[in-house]
């Protein structure tokens, strides 16, 4: 080989190696369009299964908790009740949209947020890095607003049969105004006191709304009862339900509904979603199971209003633990809620004899108060890594999260008592809260309506 060919190999083999050394002219922008083409598909991804899990959150209140306790009630009351679960979809979504978002989670102190998105302003197409991960912000409002939605509506179910409807609505404006965003905002807004993963004093963990869903709507309910009083003929008069073939429909709606109340609380189309769904369901079939146990030992029968009562009751205990507890504790969280409601409900409300009509304390303010603690006890990081690498629950050696788990439910009590209590002063003292006694016996459909749900002489 001659010395030119020498050189020439030498050069060629020189220029070869910086070329293989630089990307091609577009690979950076190929690269770069890749992955916005990646971030965008799971986007999209994300977006769709949050609009169809608030969409599911919806139908819990109508149709689901509307045939669930219109079928509960006597058939003269059927309209009435059913009309509270269908009015707060109305109610509450413009108070939502006006105040209520931005109360609940705009950037404001550790016990209430600010007015930055009164009114909507700010909340769009672009996600919220606070709260919304990959969806827009619009979609995670709107997600929310279904929580605030039915939350008021599970109160009904005690005052269910004697409350006049005007009272109810102010009731419902004025309980949403003062008990639940505030809580909304202190267990989940930004800086809120209890808020885990966002600079909480107390860090509770509440997956999708033990505290500020259930305790604060199950022990309002207890208030409600004790403030309004028994029904005329409560404890004479039988009061079975009317339908329970409703109550029936109603609560399998419910069960699969609160997949999107739970699994959607993941807020994007992940793993975390799947294990808070397998979580909910498997809680669900364990205390439908352990409350038909105890009903079947102790009156010899089960019950079709037991099976359903005891699904509820396992939804609502599982709720906050859903995105945190694996499958067989949350299997023991269905099995244990299903039993303490039962008793709750069949024991306690008979030897104190108040007229919780529907039993939503029971249910919802006990299930909630449960789950909420058991939830720092089953808490792993293996599900859920809120605390970066620290222990999350008890059993894997943080004992001080019960702690933080009883402080939150103790709030959430003591906000949802004296909230309540004033509440109902207000609206006592203003357009009156209970149906007179001739419009009770009447029932409030006609009374209250003007319309009956069944018309036999058509």
């Amino acid at each position: 080989m001659t010395k030119l060919s020498l050189i020439f190999l030498s050069l060629l083999t020189w220029g070869c190696s910086i070329l293989a050394a630089q990307p091609a002219p577009d690979l950076e922008k190929r690269l770069a369009e890749a992955e916005k083409a990646v971030k965008a598909a799971q986007s999209a991804g994300d977006n769709a299964w949050m609009l169809v899990s608030a969409a599911l959150v919806l139908m819990m209140t109508g149709p689901g908790l509307a045939l669930f306790y219109g079928g509960l009630v006597r058939r003269k009351n059927v309209l009435s009740t059913m009309m509270h679960s269908f009015i707060l979809m109305a109610v509450v979504t413009v108070l939502w949209a006006l105040v209520g978002y931005s109360l609940a989670f705009g950037e404001g102190n550790s016990f209430i947020g600010s007015l930055q998105y009164a009114f909507m302003n700010g909340v769009g197409d672009a996600p919220n890095p606070d709260y919304a991960g990959t969806i827009p912000q619009g979609t995670f409002m709107v997600y929310q607003l279904m929580f605030a939605i039915i939350t008021p509506a599970l109160i009904s179910g005690a005052f269910a049969e004697r409350i006049k409807f005007t009272g109810m609505l102010l009731f419902t404006i004025l309980w949403t105004l003062l008990v639940y965003f505030p809580m909304a905002h202190m267990v989940w807004g930004k800086g809120g006191l209890l808020n885990a993963s966002l600079g909480g004093r107390i860090p509770a963990l509440d997956f999708a709304g033990g505290t500020v869903v259930h305790i604060t709507s199950g022990v309002s309910a207890l208030v409600c009862a004790l403030y309004l009083g028994k029904r005329k003929g409560y404890g004479s008069d039988p009061m079975r339900p009317h339908s329970l073939v409703f109550s029936t429909v109603g609560a399998c709606l419910l069960w699969v509904g609160w997949f999107g109340f739970n699994a959607g609380s993941a807020l994007a189309a992940s793993s975390l979603a799947t294990s808070a769904f397998i979580a909910t369901h498997f809680a669900a079939a364990a205390a439908a199971l352990s409350w038909l146990g105890a009903e079947w030992i102790r009156t010899g029968k089960p019950s079709m209003l037991g099976g359903i009562s005891g699904a509820v009751a396992g939804l609502v205990a599982i709720t906050p633990a859903s995105g945190f507890v694996k499958p067989m504790p949350a299997l023991l969280i269905g099995l244990l809620a299903g039993v303490v409601c039962y008793m709750m409900v069949s024991v306690v409300k008979n030897l104190f004899g108040y007229d919780d009509a529907l039993d939503a304390f029971g249910v919802h303010g006990i299930g909630g108060t449960l789950g909420a603690i058991l939830t720092g006890v089953f808490a792993t990081k293996e599900i859920n890594d809120l605390f970066k690498g620290k222990a999350m629950g008890l059993l894997e050696g943080n004992g001080g999260q019960v702690m933080n788990q009883i402080i939150a439910s103790a709030i959430a009590w003591g906000l949802a008592i004296v909230g309540t209590w004033i509440i109902l002063k207000v609206c006592d003292m203003t357009v009156g809260i209970r149906a007179e006694e001739g419009e009770e016996v009447e029932g409030l459909d006609l009374s209250m309506h003007g319309e009956e749900g069944y018309n036999f002489e058509a």
